[in-house]
């Protein structure tokens, strides 16, 4: 571990640290959080490459910054990250380069998104499981409706896991055996997913509360404008419209991810100061 990049990994934990207490508060990461741990990771990384002469340093921050731009926008249109988490993960692409070798700082980008998704999975499960269980009749309740609607889903999806099971036997390649298995646990991950949207993540809210970025849980119709869900959240134009009206608003609520970003960043610093291999 470089000492130049001591400063990197302090200034990314205090940025992380504000954007978990804005995520949970809010549930958004602000613009001027983000940019600004760019502006100053950049800025950081240019001093010391001029101080040593040695231009990498610069260099592997734009290409970090470069990597996680088309990473960060391949989530967010893929519907992934919400715009926030996608800023976030951009402005860590100019920390993360902790490395003088091209290959190494690939390997500690490969490292950090592996640590990233299984964390997010990890946490999201136990963060749904916490809501389930706060609300836990309108959970079941809701549960209950989804499996009759969706009960279409959970028959092809059953005889789809034991045409697999039954070819695989006969085919004798177990390791396929998994692929069955999700087959068949897949359509009851579809409605509780479902179920915690409905039951847990819907939320009423005053015109005048909304923000930028709110997702519309359905259509809002003032005076002859409708004014539709979508996955960018309310803009400035549909949020001044609907704070014309003084009726309240149904909103869906992501979970908070950033947590996801601050363990993850933390367990890929940790294994760097032991000095354990990362992948290869």
């Amino acid at each position: 571990m470089l000492v130049e990049n001591y400063f990197l990994i302090i200034l990314a934990f205090v940025w992380i640290f504000i954007a978990v207490m804005q995520d949970f508060r809010k549930r958004e990461v602000a613009n001027w959080l983000n940019f600004s741990l760019i502006a100053i990771a950049l800025a950081y990384r240019a001093f010391v490459s001029v101080f040593f002469l040695n231009y990498f340093y610069f260099v592997y921050g734009l290409i970090g910054f470069g990597i996680f731009f088309l990473l960060a926008n391949l989530f967010y249109y893929g519907r992934v990250f919400a715009g926030g988490d996608a800023k976030l993960l951009m402005a860590l692409g100019s920390v993360l380069p902790f490395s003088l070798s091209f290959f190494e700082n690939i390997e500690i980008f490969i490292y950090f998104l592996i640590l990233l998704l299984f964390c997010g999975s990890v946490y999201g499960l136990i963060f749904s499981l916490v809501l389930s269980y706060k609300n836990r009749q309108a959970f079941v309740k809701e549960f209950s409706k989804q499996f009759s609607k969706n009960k279409k889903i959970f028959y092809v999806f059953v005889i789809f896991s034991i045409l697999v099971f039954i070819f695989v036997m006969f085919v004798k390649v177990y390791l396929f055996l998994w692929f069955s298995l999700i087959l068949l646990i897949f359509p009851f991950l579809y409605v509780y997913a479902k179920a915690i949207e409905e039951a847990c993540m819907i939320k009423s809210v005053k015109a005048k509360n909304l923000t930028i970025g709110d997702w519309l849980y359905e259509k809002v119709k003032v005076g002859r404008k409708t004014i539709k869900p979508n996955w960018e959240g309310l803009n400035e134009e549909e949020l001044a419209i609907l704070k014309k009206t003084k009726k309240k608003i149904l909103i869906k609520q992501g979970i908070p991810f950033t947590p996801s970003f601050l363990i993850a960043f933390l367990v890929l610093i940790w294994t760097m100061v032991k000095g354990f291999s990362l992948i290869f």
